[in-house]
């Protein structure tokens, strides 16, 4: 979703055929603009955005291998993940890694 529209009228009652068509293409309209300027102006946050989605990823991956090797609960699971990763000072998205391609184990 790029974006939302709100409509307000002053009194209650439906919208005119008509009167929707013009706020359709005023949506549209705008949708181009904020398309536009996103390519224009990529935000600086969109990196770190993807950073930050990739890492959950390989969160939830670990998350899923130490549980079905454990036999344990998802949530036990995780606080394994994160006591591992406190107790010798890792990210958490290291040690995630590591039990991914096998050089962590529990």
């Amino acid at each position: 979703m790029i974006g939302a529209l709100n409509l307000l009228l002053t009194a209650v009652g439906h919208v005119a055929e008509r009167d929707a068509k013009l706020l359709r293409a005023l949506a549209d309209i705008a949708t181009v603009g904020i398309l536009q300027e996103r390519l224009l102006n990529p935000s600086p946050n969109a990196p770190g955005l993807q950073a930050a989605l990739a890492s959950r990823i390989h969160i939830e991956h670990a998350k899923g291998i130490i549980a079905e090797r454990n036999h344990l609960q998802i949530d036990a699971a995780f606080v394994k993940l994160r006591n591992y990763a406190r107790d010798n000072n890792l990210r958490l998205t290291d040690v995630a890694t590591g039990v991914i391609d096998r050089t962590i184990d529990f």
